[in-house]
């Protein structure tokens, strides 16, 4: 006979097991290193960035150049934010353009890619295979292609250095991607929930916005921050359409920074800075639903 208490069978399987730690390997050192020089690559262009806007303009001159400014000032910011001088009010007016353009781009293009992208995923018609391809082919060509005939065309509609230039030449070039992307999330959403609803009397557009429009809305955040970050920093179009100092967007107000003797390095540097926080600050408060929607709409149901 045991003198030992032995523990009930219950208590036993209520205590966790040990895990063991996994050792590790080669690879997995080399990734580590790896996604470290990935993430020092990805951040000290914004850390240079910042800490030369916060140096003076003959700091910002010296060579070699110091990481850390010996004498930290905000007067570029304060300089550039504020209304009361004249490169602060043409920077918020450039802010204010890049705003109106790459939201109504973003708005309009959630518009258009999201019935585009159901109907090539749930309906079956004449030509369909070789429509969305055709969507897709327009991105096999660099858009410095399409230049002169989009010129050309803003021109004979009496649309060239006007806002709604830009937005419909966003638009244009970013449909294509957002239409795939939503196309192989609707794909991974059951027909049959919509069935479902239909059986309970709802029609196919009810079905659509009350079952299929919620459990889209990871694509659609992903297609809303694609849109508008391809409109946020586009440079080349913008550059090529508007005239007008008072409809400029940020990328182009940028070259005012720049003389033909000098350069002002840490305005520039905090113009830059300031104009790259929007959508650092958008990614990283949704980059869950970009990441979902990348890696459902990946995946065939």
């Amino acid at each position: 006979m045991s003198t030992a208490l032995e523990a009930p069978p219950t208590a036993l399987a209520s205590i966790p097991k040990t895990r063991r730690r996994r050792k590790w390997t080669g690879w997995d050192v080399a990734r580590v290193l790896f996604l470290t020089a990935l993430l020092v690559f990805t951040v000290l262009p914004m850390l240079w960035m910042l800490l030369t806007s916060l140096k003076t303009q003959f700091a910002a001159l010296q060579y070699p150049p110091s990481w850390i400014p010996r004498e930290v000032t905000f007067e570029q910011y304060t300089r550039l934010l504020s209304p009361a001088n004249e490169v602060g009010r043409d920077f918020l007016r450039y802010m204010a353009n890049s705003i109106l353009v790459a939201s109504a781009t973003t708005v309009l293009g959630v518009i258009v890619a999201v019935p585009a992208a159901y109907a090539f995923s749930r309906f079956r018609f004449p030509g369909r295979h070789l429509l969305f391809h055709s969507v897709l082919l327009r991105n096999m060509f660099p858009a410095v292609v399409f230049l002169m005939p989009l010129f050309i065309m803003m021109r004979a509609l009496r649309l060239v250095n006007t806002e709604l230039s830009l937005i419909l030449t966003y638009l244009t070039f970013g449909l294509p991607l957002s239409i795939w992307l939503l196309k192989g999330f609707y794909d991974n959403i059951p027909v049959q929930l919509e069935q479902a609803a239909r059986i309970d009397g709802a029609t196919r557009f009810q079905a659509f916005l009350r079952v299929v429009m919620p459990l889209s809305t990871p694509g659609i955040i992903a297609t809303a921050i694609y849109s508008f970050i391809l409109a946020w920093n586009e440079y080349v179009y913008a550059l090529t359409f508007l005239n007008d100092k008072s409809k400029l967007t940020l990328p182009i107000g940028l070259q005012r920074f720049f003389t033909e003797y000098a350069t002002n390095w840490p305005g520039l540097m905090a113009a830059s800075f300031i104009t790259s926080v929007p959508v650092v600050l958008l990614f990283l408060v949704l980059q869950k639903y970009f990441v979902r929607a990348l890696t459902e709409g990946a995946v065939k149901a």
